[in-house]
């Protein structure tokens, strides 16, 4: 049944919109607090305080590798890769996503951070696996 490759791809999407609300929040901050004036980021955000800079680059961050998850969920649709184990791929790279995003937005500790994304490119390597196996 694809739901069960839905469901992850929706949770995804969802993700994706509370980082771009954290990412208008922080921002919304950085105007009313002083921090920044229209003028200062208006050709580059280099003025921002690092909070909201952090937020920017991880909303980047969710169109890099979560591009190349929505292209394995469609792909996995077609050729019926739909089982468990691919939905449970699919689940982890989606955990990955969030809990990068906390470190990211939180204590930003690189090794951390950088040992995260790993696990969910392994994710993404084995749900192309599964799409390839399913078309052999």
């Amino acid at each position: 049944m694809t739901l069960k490759l839905v469901y992850p791809a929706l949770a995804m999407i969802l993700w994706i919109f509370v980082v771009g609300l954290i990412l208008a929040m922080r921002r919304k901050d950085a105007f009313t607090s002083g921090a920044v004036r229209p003028g200062d980021v208006d050709v580059s955000t280099e003025r921002y305080p690092v909070p909201a800079r952090l937020a920017s680059a991880n909303f980047s961050n969710q169109f890099e590798t979560p591009i190349v998850f929505f292209a394995l969920i469609m792909l996995a649709m077609e050729v019926n890769a739909t089982s468990y184990v691919m939905a449970a791929l699919a689940w982890l790279f989606v955990a990955t996503r969030v809990v990068h995003t906390l470190i990211h937005l939180g204590p930003n500790k690189l090794p951390l951070r950088g040992a995260i994304y790993g696990v969910g490119v392994i994710a993404l390597f084995g749900m192309w696996i599964g799409v390839l196996l399913a078309i052999l």
